[in-house]
């Protein structure tokens, strides 16, 4: 690489500089069953300065329900590593968590697949 040293750090390419094994203390497991189509939303008794800041912005992303999915995306971390993350939270009582009882079947899945084949 060319440069400084100083400066190979600053580029977005280089992605997060706290590597998600940071992130979550080593764990590889969730504490709680989650799925990522599980809704989470915060509870309210936990506040955000109270906690780490990837934990402040889950229970900001919360405030309404919303998926394991989303919550992953935003924070542009892995899901597992989000699974961990949000495990904390719930065994901390911040968050709740529930399955949506909304979802397609198999079938609409494959209908809905073979459309955007034909694309």
């Amino acid at each position: 690489m060319s440069g400084p040293p100083e400066k190979m750090w600053l580029d977005n390419e280089a992605g997060p500089l706290l590597r998600p094994y940071s992130l979550t203390n080593g764990r590889t497991k969730p504490s709680a069953t989650l799925s990522l189509q599980s809704l989470v939303r915060s509870t309210g008794r936990l506040a955000p300065d109270r906690v780490e800041p990837t934990h402040a912005r889950m229970l900001e992303l919360c405030r309404f329900a919303t998926s394991v999915a989303e919550v992953s995306a935003h924070l542009r971390q892995p899901a597992v590593v989000t699974k961990v993350l949000l495990s904390d939270l719930i065994d901390w009582g911040a968050i709740t968590t529930r399955v949506p009882t909304d979802m397609p079947d198999r079938e609409q899945l494959e209908a809905l697949l073979h459309g955007l084949r034909q694309l």
